[in-house]
């Protein structure tokens, strides 16, 4: 490393600057691939991790932009638009498009979240080359033609209506609203029937070309791959584009949340035609970046992750009132939300509630015995190592870390994590969250006399 000197004056050229910058994240050990960062002049980064045993490549590019992104009137445009990056660029129509993936038998598919987006594709090694270039041109050269958002408008309303049409699904989108109202967290990331339909063509490309900058964004891949051959074709990609312009551009920081304001005690109902009543109990969680996030995933584990977790058992297994029962978590930059939901029969729905929020109750106040820690903390510890064995997951770990947290954690500290949280940790966690007053979403055929009393369920 250069020495400063205080006599220097002169300032490096924009071209002389412009040289990207590499990092080894994470050294590779027997099962563990090595993770690198190289950040482009203009404010790109990318993200591998190198797995020569495999014989797969998944590549995938992360943007920066949510349903959380948009205002009321755009609600279901970041959605919209990862639609129509799939419609053609100024390269490949949409045919192009998916049968140059299809030829070589590869993946290809995406994903809109609340804080996030994800385009990605998985090939065999030998046609990593072909994914890079098919996704970066869809990020980078995306047409957005009036004809195809009045086509595809189409498309997104039928999700729309098969979404509501799965009140299992439906529901989680119901609880949201219910937690955080009408606010960005609070809306649908589809968007609604009226708020698609008024998205135009100009409102969307405008928002393509506001949140899609490459400092908005985080190439990830994961394989049996060279993360110099990746930052080459990624930059060459991006550069015949014309969309590394800045060479002084810098990444965009993690997102830091805006405080949002969540409701406590609140119930929502929803009449619906349906065989069962869809019901999710639950309560503020944790943001994402909170230390106690590795005793709230051994809590929540505990409490409704699988057959041995205590609402399983009391609900299903001890009483047989429902086929699916289980509790979850949703953290965000600010915020998060801790649910648990259940399906019965409209008839058992309050007493599927009464042991939910019985089991709730106690363990915010008694906590969870050594023994149901333990046995959480192995079967997190497992559940994750297990979901991490394809190079999907694996570009997702290192992507998702990248654009939200801004750094890398590798699966042996993860491990390590785990496995020092303490029972007064989960325990207090337990007290914090679960000790605040519930709220309630319900859909299903309910009855006036039934919804009355659901009230008492948060109560």
């Amino acid at each position: 490393m250069t020495s400063r000197s205080s006599k220097v004056t002169a300032r490096p050229s924009s071209e002389a600057r412009a040289v990207a910058r590499t990092q080894t994240l994470i050294k590779g050990t027997a099962g563990i691939g090595t993770v690198r960062r190289t950040t482009l002049p203009g404010g790109l980064r990318i993200v591998t991790e190198t797995l020569p045993s495999v014989r797969s490549a998944t590549f995938g590019i992360w943007a920066h932009v949510g349903s959380r992104d948009e205002t009321p009137s755009l609600n279901g445009a970041t959605h919209y638009l990862e639609h129509l990056l799939f419609k053609g660029t100024t390269r490949r129509s949409a045919l192009d498009i998916s049968s140059a993936l299809d030829a070589v038998g590869g993946e290809m598919n995406a994903f809109t979240a609340k804080e996030y987006t994800c385009y990605y594709a998985r090939v065999l090694d030998t046609d990593l080359p072909l994914a890079i270039d098919v996704v970066c041109d869809m990020l980078t050269g995306s047409l957005i033609l009036e004809e195809d958002v009045n086509v595809e408008r189409g498309a997104i309303l039928e999700e729309i209506a098969m979404t509501e049409d799965d009140p299992g699904d439906c529901v989680h989108d119901l609880f949201a609203h219910t937690m955080f109202g009408d606010n960005a967290l609070g809306r649908p990331v589809l968007g609604t029937v009226d708020t698609v339909n008024a998205l135009t063509a100009d409102r969307i490309r405008r928002f393509y070309r506001k949140h899609y900058d490459p400092t908005h964004l985080v190439v990830a891949c994961a394989g049996n791959i060279d993360h110099n051959k990746v930052v080459r074709q990624v930059r060459a990609a991006f550069e015949k584009a014309g969309a590394l312009r800045d060479p002084d551009a810098q990444p965009i920081a993690p997102r830091e949340g805006r405080r949002t304001i969540r409701t406590s005690g609140k119930v929502e109902l929803l009449a619906r035609k349906t065989e069962q009543a869809h019901v999710v109990l639950g309560m503020p969680g944790i943001a994402r970046a909170d230390d106690r996030r590795w005793a709230m995933g051994v809590l929540n584990t505990a409490l409704g992750g699988g057959m041995s977790s205590r609402l399983f058992q009391e609900v299903r297994e001890k009483r047989g009132l429902a086929y699916s029962v289980y509790s979850y978590t949703s953290a965000f930059a600010d915020c998060g939300l801790f649910g648990v939901y259940a399906g019965c029969r409209p008839s058992q729905v309050h007493d599927v509630l009464r042991i939910c929020r019985d089991e709730l109750d106690h363990v915010a106040q008694n906590g969870l015995s050594d023994e149901e820690i333990a046995r959480a903390i192995g079967q997190l510890r497992g559940s994750t190592v297990l979901g991490l064995e394809d190079t999907g997951a694996l570009m997702n770990r290192i992507g998702k870390s990248e654009l939200c947290w801004g750094e890398q954690m590798s699966v042996d500290d993860m491990l390590a994590k785990m496995e020092a949280v303490t029972p007064d940790e989960v325990r207090e966690v337990a007290r914090d969250i679960l000790g605040q007053r519930p709220s309630l979403s319900v859909i299903g055929p309910l009855k006036d006399k039934q919804t009355s009393r659901l009230h008492d369920a948060v109560a």
